[in-house]
């Protein structure tokens, strides 16, 4: 059992933190926990935190002074004054059971993010059910060529040294990754709340779209007196949610009237360019390094974004010209010996592996082979129909075991049961070592495979035997 969200808000935290001189992070390994704690450190505080095992990230933070224990014990919090945990940690977790045992000030992520952000001038806000992770890179890029932001995503950025932040020296723009599982983003505090579509996901918390839209419609109320929406015209589900918002309300698409737009876009050789118009005017012409138009509309978004923020036209697609991705979304990883190409991609839910393996097919290679790792039972069971259409694009798809993440499989599900639904195409290979196997034997010359999911898939790039270097 995990532990909930607390929601003190920005001003009750203050009042708990006033006194506070030392913070200790459970978790502290995770993407977003570490860039909190990175943060937390530039602020003044004595960071520390624990995670169950050494990383690249907890190896980042140990050589920027920030004390790491591996393993979960009591007596780690003694010397701290606060805590910030995660919820994904368990009820019994024996921190977490100290700390509230001293009474000591005992702060969720997300709650502990929302007070952060206050410190900023500009916030702008990342939120969607798909493409947060790239379209906050990409914001990123922008606001780098602009300045001096300060950054946290929710994937690793080449453009921050394989960082998922960056800590501004001042505290003017905030860009951020705001996550809407659990209602996690109904803590934050954004300007700009930038939505980039609505749909069904996270069936085990949300159990219908009027629930859904709730909760983005109560993030877009977050932006308070004198803050923007910035959503995706084309979105019906989004343009549904946000019919009773009564804020200043900006939008961007491709297919209806939109406040802003993108004409003329073209995509070939891994490029995709196009015009960038505000109300028919253009105002530059933007070239990016990202196939697929789920990748043009992230760059629309990034693109208004900055422009709302004031950001002129001429950095904003120099900055988008020296985009160059985030971690697992569409990474490239190598070549085999048969001479077929790798690549690495999150895409967890149908519309994200629907969009990923048809921006694929624009690469022009002989086949598309994928192999999938479906993440949680819940998701998996819920969404069955729409899994086992959404690899329409792939010539092979291989299938490892079901990613459990927190649950029990509840629903009896199977990676084996979605494979047959699929038929001939695709095959149930259950291990990693499996899954391997089949890519290494399947793939050939002019093929691009991609290993996709947001599990652990990524351990099959270690089984594979790659193209010689020498």
């Amino acid at each position: 059992m995990s532990v909930e969200n607390t929601h003190h808000g920005a001003a009750a935290i203050a009042a708990l933190l006033s006194r506070c001189r030392s913070i200790f992070f459970i978790g502290i390994g995770g993407i977003s926990m570490s860039a909190l704690a990175e943060l937390s450190a530039s602020n003044g505080f004595a960071v520390g935190g624990s995670d169950k095992t050494e990383t690249e990230l907890t190896q980042r933070l140990c050589a920027r002074g920030i004390k790491v224990f591996y393993g979960h014990e009591a007596a780690h919090v003694d010397d701290y004054d606060a805590v910030v945990y995660t919820v994904a940690i368990d009820a019994k977790n024996p921190e977490y059971l100290a700390a509230k045992q001293a009474g000591k000030p005992l702060l969720s992520r997300a709650d502990y993010l929302g007070y952060l952000m206050t410190g900023f001038s500009s916030r702008v806000g990342v939120a969607g059910m798909h493409g947060k992770s790239t379209c906050t890179a990409m914001c990123t890029s922008i606001f780098l060529a602009a300045g001096d932001p300060t950054v946290l995503c929710g994937a690793a950025l080449p453009a921050l040294g394989n960082s998922p932040c960056r800590i501004g020296e001042g505290r003017e723009h905030l860009v951020f990754e705001a996550c809407e599982y659990m209602d996690s983003f109904l803590d934050f505090n954004p300007t700009l709340a930038v939505v980039l579509n609505i749909g069904m996901d996270h069936v085990d918390y949300f159990h219908s779209m009027e629930q859904i839209h709730a909760s983005f419609l109560a993030y877009a109320e977050r932006t308070g007196e004198g803050g923007k929406l910035l959503y995706n015209a084309d979105d019906v589900e989004s343009v549904n949610a946000f019919l009773p918002f009564r804020g200043s309300k900006i939008s961007f698409g491709l297919e209806n009237d939109a406040d802003f737009t993108a004409k003329n876009a073209v995509s070939a050789g891994g490029v995709t360019a196009f015009d960038f118009c505000h109300k028919e005017k253009k105002l530059c012409r933007i070239s990016l390094r990202a196939i697929g138009k789920h990748n043009l509309y992230n760059a629309l978004a990034a693109a208004s974004a900055a422009t709302l923020c004031k950001i002129s036209p001429e950095i904003i697609a120099k900055g988008l010209s020296e985009f160059r991705g985030a971690s697992r979304r569409m990474e490239y990883k190598g070549t085999l010996p048969s001479g077929a190409t790798v690549y690495d991609d999150y895409g967890h839910h149908p519309d994200e592996i629907r969009a990923t393996l048809s921006g694929a097919r624009e690469l022009g290679f002989s086949r598309v082979l994928c192999a999938y790792q479906p993440h949680t039972y819940s998701r998996t069971a819920g969404l069955f129909d729409e899994f086992s259409a959404a690899f329409a694009d792939v010539d092979r798809v291989f299938f490892a075991d079901i990613y459990a993440a927190r649950e029990e499989n509840l629903w009896g599900v199977t990676s084996k049961a979605l494979a047959d639904r699929i038929g001939e195409k695709a095959l149930a290979c259950g291990s990693f070592s499996a899954v391997a196997e089949a890519i290494q034997q399947e793939a050939k010359k002019d093929d691009l495979v991609i290993v996709m999911g947001a599990g652990d898939i990524y351990h099959v790039f270690d089984l594979l035997k790659w193209e010689s270097k020498a």
